[in-house]
């Protein structure tokens, strides 16, 4: 017996949540509102985090603006040239963590919106 009813089963999907981090709020809406405008996401959530990390030898405590974008496995590649052309960090960190399960009609939308 499964435990979702039957109108809202999981689906294995293709899907990805890709996650980045910017400086400024400004840039973090510019590359969603782009990222959108190309279809390489369906979706992206902007954030404001704290962030401490190692650079160039010594630790920085900034704060920054998460990015996380919903799109396929298929635009995946595109979806990484786009950011890297947006970004303006010399290094940014640009990466991808498996949707294995989805709420069907979600998982179809984001198909949808990334074609």
């Amino acid at each position: 017996m499964s435990v979702y009813p039957s109108d809202i089963h999981p689906s294995s999907t293709d899907f990805l949540l890709v996650m980045t981090t910017v400086a400024e709020q400004d840039d973090a809406r510019r590359i969603g509102a782009e990222l959108l405008t190309r279809r390489l996401v369906a979706c992206v959530q902007i954030s404001p985090i704290e962030s401490l990390y190692r650079w160039q030898g010594s630790i920085q405590n900034e704060v920054e603006w998460r990015l996380v974008l919903k799109t396929t496995s298929e635009r995946y590649e595109s979806l990484v040239q786009a950011l890297r052309e947006l970004h303006a960090y010399e290094l940014p960190a640009i990466y991808a963590i498996p949707v294995t399960e989805a709420f069907e009609p979600y998982a179809t939308w984001v198909r949808e919106e990334t074609r």
